[in-house]
């Protein structure tokens, strides 16, 4: 208890007083792989505007304008957005980009064909959060959540790695875990499965919902 409180409140300094670092941070607990793992999940968006929840940094931002997609973004830190925006016009882009919360998303309806969130906390889980994302979502439209990522090397590094992982309480999830997870967006009306994706030595897991097409009678 008293180590995740430590740690809450350090993820809160490095995603707003301490967000400079936040990219030497990522990349010290990944060795370097922290802005490779975000990247992985740019084959899973589909076609149709994409937002992102939570860009932080804005590394996703840029790989979506690279590979066309038409990407927007919402984060509460403002230092954050300053970031994203920076990193975004430095290669060509436009930024679009909002300051808000993920329970109050300031989009019309059924907005976006992809919703995508990569290694978010605990916020993602909320129905609020989730009730958002299935009303700027267009029918037949998917949220995409990179949860995890767990190294499995041979090496002294990924070794140390996953043993930082483990006393923070980062393992991988057990098969009755994958329900528990997938439960809260099945909950909010979602079709939730999961997929593993294999980068290197390293198993990132993630949770997909599509928003069911209702058809109307005629």
């Amino acid at each position: 208890m008293l180590l995740s409180s430590v740690l809450r409140v350090f993820f809160r300094l490095l995603y707003h007083s301490f967000a400079w670092s936040y990219d030497l941070v990522s990349a010290a607990v990944s060795l370097g792989r922290w802005n490779d793992w975000v990247r992985s999940v740019v084959d899973l968006l589909g076609g149709g505007p994409v937002l992102e929840l939570g860009h932080g940094p804005g590394h996703l931002q840029v790989t979506m304008r690279q590979r066309g997609l038409q990407a927007y973004g919402i984060d509460e830190s403002l230092q954050m957005g300053w970031q994203a925006r920076r990193s975004i016009r430095r290669h060509g882009g436009e930024a679009r980009l909002a300051r808000a919360h993920a329970e109050g998303l300031p989009f019309p309806a059924e907005s976006f064909g992809t919703v995508v969130a990569t290694f978010p906390t605990e916020y993602i889980f909320a129905q609020t959060t989730l009730a958002e994302v299935m009303r700027v979502l267009k029918p037949g439209g998917s949220l995409v959540v990179l949860f995890g990522a767990w190294p499995g090397g041979k090496g002294f590094a990924d070794r140390a790695i996953a043993w930082l992982y483990r006393i923070t309480g980062q393992l991988p999830p057990e098969p009755e875990m994958l329900e528990r997870l997938a439960a809260p967006i099945e909950a909010a009306g979602f079709d939730a499965r999961s997929k593993w994706i294999r980068r290197d030595s390293t198993d990132l897991f993630v949770l997909c919902g599509t928003k069911q097409i209702r058809l109307t009678k005629t």
